[in-house]
């Protein structure tokens, strides 16, 4: 018997030589087999499904205690963003502080130069604005009211000039004075906003540590329910790798009724093909006793002058 190679890659057996009976006999063989196969394959079903009765219960007390590992690290991975948020904002707050000290130190270095400008003012003026005003004015009023010899006028005006530097410099160390007096009171009020700073501070570090304690604990927490959580899934793995063995035996009986359901419908194909075949036949031949009927005028059936007339081997006249 020859054997071909189908399209579906199943061998099948080239069917032209056989038989009728011997085609019915292939299609009850494979019929039965099929049968077989399901039987089979319903009894693995069924063992998977009593092998699988901790499966679902395992996978839920994994799951569980994973979801709480997930939460348990998201909470600790919150804590430590908050915390480093807060860190950077000490950080923030230090720089302003430094700044505020920069700024401090600043000022007090200016009011010393201030303070040395001021005493060169005063010691060279050698007297109030006041009093240096009034003197002044005094000497100014006699310079241009009286009459005073040249030579007196002259010594005059050089007092004048004389009172006006004083007077310009006396002036002046009023303004380095009230400057200094202006940073001394920015001064407390920086110092002030130091120790504001510094409190805040102070604050935020001690909810940083607070937040950093937390989060070692949730990460603490998270790696212990971790270990019970690997042991579920650990029994978990051995009871899916039972199951797996078992599964190993359906797609070979699935491809097995496959291939014989593919097999199957060759033979039953084939099968139709002969019964037309033999039909055929049977038409063919009732066809020709009718045609000899009819030559020998003998009587026709209703069914050989069907045939006759679906032949086109009796017409009848539109006349």
């Amino acid at each position: 018997m020859n054997n071909d190679v189908s399209n579906n890659g199943i061998a099948t057996a080239d069917l032209s030589n056989f038989s009728e009976r011997e085609l019915k006999g292939k299609v009850n063989e494979l019929r039965s087999k099929i049968e077989k196969s399901e039987r089979q394959l319903a009894s693995i079903f069924k063992e998977l499904k009593i092998n699988r009765t901790d499966i679902d219960e395992l996978k839920e007390k994994r799951d569980s205690l994973n979801q709480q590992v997930k939460e348990k690290v998201a909470k600790a991975q919150e804590l430590r963003s908050r915390r480093d948020d807060i860190n950077k904002e000490i950080a923030d707050y230090k720089g302003k502080r430094s700044d505020i000290n920069s700024k401090t130190q600043e000022l007090f270095s200016g009011i010393a130069g201030l303070k040395e400008q001021r005493d060169e003012c005063n010691k060279f003026s050698h007297g109030s604005v006041d009093s240096l005003s009034k003197a002044y004015e005094a000497e100014l009023e006699a310079f241009l009211n009286k009459e005073f010899p040249l030579a007196v006028e002259i010594k005059i005006f050089q007092k004048l000039s004389d009172l006006n530097k004083r007077l310009e410099a006396a002036q002046k160390a009023n303004e380095l004075h009230s400057e200094i007096q202006e940073r001394y009171r920015e001064s407390k009020g920086i110092h002030k906003e130091g120790d504001e700073f510094h409190e805040i501070i102070q604050k935020l570090s001690d909810e940083s540590q607070a937040c950093h304690l937390e989060m070692l604990e949730n990460f603490k927490s998270a790696d212990e329910i971790r270990k019970e959580a690997n042991m579920y899934h650990a029994q978990l793995t051995d009871k899916i790798a039972n199951v797996n063995i078992i599964k190993e035996k359906i797609d070979p009986l699935k491809i097995s009724i496959a291939n014989s359901r593919k097999e199957l419908t060759l033979y039953l194909e084939k099968l139709k093909d002969v019964q037309l075949t033999k039909d055929e036949h049977k038409v063919s031949q009732k066809h020709s006793d009718a045609r000899g009927k009819l030559q020998k005028n003998a009587r026709l059936s209703l069914e050989d002058l069907k045939l006759l007339i679906e032949k086109g081997d009796v017409k009848f006249s539109n006349q």
